[in-house]
C-alpha cells in the first residue's frame, strides 16, 4: 500500500508523460474507468464487514482519483497525485498497521464482532482518530491538498466531474467514521474483556506514520512543488 501501489503510480506519470497529448480514444476510457472506480470501491466500503478489506478498498478509492489526476496532464494535476500518493501512502499503512495490532489480540478482522476497543485500549483510539481524520482528508492534513489540486484539474478538464469527486469525497467521509465508530465505539463483547496491552514498537510504529504528515503541513512544498 505505501510503496508497490506508489511504485504503480510512479509508472503511471513516466509512461502518460510518453503519450504527451493524449489520443482521446486512449484518455476519455480510461478517465471514465478511473473516475466510476472512485465511486465503485468507495461505495463498496460502506457495507464492508472485513477490516482489511475495507482499507483495501479504501486505497483503491484514493488511488482512483491519482489515476484521473495523471491522465489530463496539467502541473496541477501531477502535483496533485504525488502529494495525495505520498500522504495516502503513509495513511494507508497507518491504518494496516491499526488493523494488524487489533487482529493480534482478537484474532478476527469482522467488525461486528470487535466493537468498543476504546475502553480497554484508549491511546491505540487515540491513534485510530487521526490516521480517520487524515484519510478523509480533514483540513490542514496534506491529504486534502492533494485532493483540492486533484479536483479542481478535473474540473477544469470537465466540469461535470465535480459531481462524481464530490460524491467520492463525502462517501469516503461516511466509510472512514464508520470503520472509526465500529472498531471503537459500543459495548465490547464479553469474550475480549482481558486482552493483551499494546506495545511501545506499535506506538512507535505509528508515530513514524503519522510524524510526517504532520511536519509536512507545516511545508507542503516539499512535496507539492515537484511540478509547478
Amino acid at each position: 500500500a505505501a510503496i508497490l501501489l506508489k511504485l504503480g503510480g510512479y509508472g503511471l506519470i513516466r509512461i502518460s508523460s510518453m503519450l504527451n497529448p493524449h489520443p482521446p480514444n486512449l484518455m476519455f476510457p480510461i478517465m471514465i474507468l478511473a473516475l466510476w472506480g472512485i465511486l465503485m470501491t468507495s461505495s463498496i466500503c460502506l457495507r464492508q464487514t472485513d477490516l482489511k478489506a475495507l482499507i483495501a478498498y479504501s486505497s483503491v478509492s484514493h488511488m482512483g482519483l491519482v489515476t484521473a489526476a495523471i491522465i489530463v496532464q496539467t502541473p496541477w494535476g501531477l502535483t496533485g497525485a504525488m502529494t495525495l500518493m505520498i500522504a495516502h501512502g503513509l495513511t494507508s499503512s497507518a491504518l494496516f498497521a491499526l488493523a494488524n495490532t487489533n487482529y493480534e489480540r482478537t484474532h478476527t478482522r469482522t467488525l461486528l464482532l470487535v466493537r468498543g476497543l476504546q475502553l480497554i485500549f484508549p491511546l491505540m483510539s487515540t491513534w485510530w482518530l487521526l490516521t480517520n481524520l487524515t484519510n478523509m482528508a480533514l483540513p490542514p492534513t496534506i491529504n486534502l491538498l492533494g485532493e483540492l489540486f486533484i479536483i479542481s484539474t478535473l474540473f477544469n478538464w470537465s466540469p461535470p466531474t465535480i459531481i462524481i469527486t464530490g460524491i467520492g469525497t463525502l462517501i469516503t467521509a461516511t466509510y472512514s467514521l464508520y470503520m472509526f465508530l465500529m472498531t471503537q465505539r459500543g459495548s465490547i463483547s464479553t469474550q475480549f474483556r482481558v486482552l493483551p496491552p499494546t506495545h511501545t514498537r506499535e506506538h512507535l510504529t505509528l508515530t513514524l506514520h503519522l510524524l510526517p504528515l504532520g511536519l509536512l503541513i507545516m511545508k507542503p512544498s516539499l512535496i507539492s512543488g515537484l511540478f509547478a
